[in-house]
């Protein structure tokens, strides 16, 4: 009996640092980790994966926890020169957003959507032209279905620059976790009865909403998406780095949510301006300062689901934006080779390009290829051409051109499908947009009485048999006492007895 009591010892600890080492994710930023403490599994034993090789669920052989299913991400950036929103806009988001092959989200960066005045750098957060610029996104997704969309409600509770909307309770709402309350406002029964009323079926929702002083993040969700999966922890979050280093006409907006079991996070940015040498140094910088600095805090109204507190932390990233990057090329050469339509060779001086090769900035990132006309900047009177060029114009700025609306992405199971520039005359900027191919991980649901466990499991000794008090035992209800729990429970063990 002493000798089969000394050989469970060992094998249990394996058993624990087997699991651990086999569910252990090399993100440092996930917090869902057991640690070692949790299986009370000591260091002192090497173990290879094969000492565990007749241990198994044979439920998960033959019926996986997960699947991936696809979604379409469409993301779009646009400088809109501090003009607000007209009617007649809509033709021109239409064909930006490329409703013909409708994504199943869209996420839509602007910047300078006010004047970046110093009224309006310093003072308070004026909602309004974030509420128009969703109104015309919002009619333009949901009028093309033929039926008109969710009117944006205030919260009062939180800052002027969150802005919330009212939500329409879904199928997905009533399961294991539902959209977070930061992007929700609580309904009663008569109002959101009234809603679908009046409103009907729209086919888009909004899901987040962001404003910093120019800088919008607009998120919005095919509504059936809510029915199929589970969306939760959707979150927000803003830097400014702009004048000294603190104020918000540079800086970006973020949001973080989470789709079953993948983790997207989007960044929608406004870097510094210029085209003097040294100027890719302080654009850089504040890149590490977003990075740095946007963190997605927990709170008492989350679920208990971990999620990522850091850009980093998240599965699939996109980062968008005029991020302001020039060409190293001077402003007859950049014309020329524009002239020709010679996108490759442009593309050899291009500045963000040449900083993320020498590791200054977005290593490991990923950008399509450019293969349309730099994005900047036209000229206000003629915005057929290209600001500046000989000969010059009274008035106007000389700005080479270049590709300063650029987007980004970061992690595993992204395919970019599509990367082009739109055409309106809006602004001085043209804006850009990609279309990418997402995979999200699917938790399947688990039939526990299928859960069938070798029988090693049963020489596992309990916790309070290997000298553990019975104050230890419940402070911590390990993986271990509940499999072994599970274990002695079960009518196979019973008859063993």
């Amino acid at each position: 009996m002493d000798n089969q009591d000394q050989n469970q010892k060992p094998r249990s600890k394996r058993f624990g640092k087997w699991f651990k080492r086999k569910h252990k994710r090399p993100d440092p930023y996930h917090l869902g980790e057991i640690s070692v403490s949790d299986l009370d599994v000591g260091d002192e034993d090497e173990i290879d994966d094969d000492d565990m090789d007749d241990v198994y669920v044979g439920s998960i052989s033959t019926d996986p926890c997960t699947s991936t299913n696809e979604l379409k991400i469409f993301v779009g950036s646009w400088n809109v020169a501090g003009r607000s929103p007209v009617g007649s806009l809509a033709v021109d988001l239409d064909e930006w957003l490329n409703l013909k092959d409708a994504a199943d989200i869209y996420v839509l960066g602007f910047q300078e959507i006010v004047p970046l005045k110093t009224r309006n750098v310093i003072g308070a957060e004026d909602p309004t032209e974030a509420t128009n610029w969703n109104l015309l996104i919002g009619k333009t997704l949901n009028n093309k279905y033929g039926c008109p969309w969710l009117t944006p409600i205030l919260n009062q509770n939180i800052s002027s620059d969150n802005y919330q909307y009212a939500s329409i309770n879904t199928d997905s709402e009533k399961r294991k976790s539902s959209v977070s309350s930061h992007t929700g406002i609580p309904l009663t029964d008569w109002a959101r009865a009234e809603q679908e009323k009046s409103f009907g079926g729209s086919k888009y929702k909004l899901m987040a909403s962001k404003k910093m002083v120019g800088v919008f993040i607009s998120v919005w969700m095919k509504k059936e998406l809510l029915r199929k999966y589970c969306v939760s922890n959707v979150k927000v979050s803003s830097v400014a780095c702009g004048i000294m280093g603190y104020l918000g006409n540079k800086g970006s907006v973020s949001v973080s949510l989470s789709i079953e079991g993948t983790s997207f996070c989007f960044i929608a940015a406004h870097l510094a301006s210029g085209e003097k040498k040294g100027d890719e140094g302080r654009r850089n910088h504040q890149v590490s300062e977003i990075f740095r600095r946007t963190c997605f805090p927990r709170s008492s109204k989350d679920d208990d689901n971990p999620h990522p507190l850091t850009i980093l932390g998240h599965d699939q990233i996109f980062w968008f934006g005029d991020l302001n990057y020039r060409l190293y090329l001077e402003d007859n050469l950049a014309r020329y080779l524009i002239k020709k339509h010679d996108w490759r060779a442009l593309q050899n001086f291009d500045q963000l390009r040449r900083e993320q090769e020498e590791g200054g900035v977005f290593q490991g990132w990923r950008e399509g290829n450019i293969e349309f006309a730099p994005t900047y900047k036209y000229s206000s009177s003629n915005c057929n051409r290209y600001s500046g060029g000989a000969p010059s114009r009274t008035g106007e700025k000389q700005r080479t051109p270049a590709w300063c609306d650029r987007i980004l992405w970061y992690g595993k199971g992204v395919k970019q499908l599509s990367y082009f520039r739109s055409e309106s005359k809006f602004s001085d900027h043209r804006p850009v947009s990609a279309l990418f191919s997402t995979q999200v991980e699917v938790m399947k649901s688990i039939n526990l009485k299928g859960v069938a466990i070798h029988p090693i499991l049963p020489n596992i000794v309990p916790p309070k048999q290997t000298g553990q008090t019975e104050t230890d035992e419940g402070a911590k209800s390990t993986l271990l006492s509940l499999i072994v729990k599970d274990m002695e429970l079960s009518p196979t063990h019973k008859k063993s007895l």
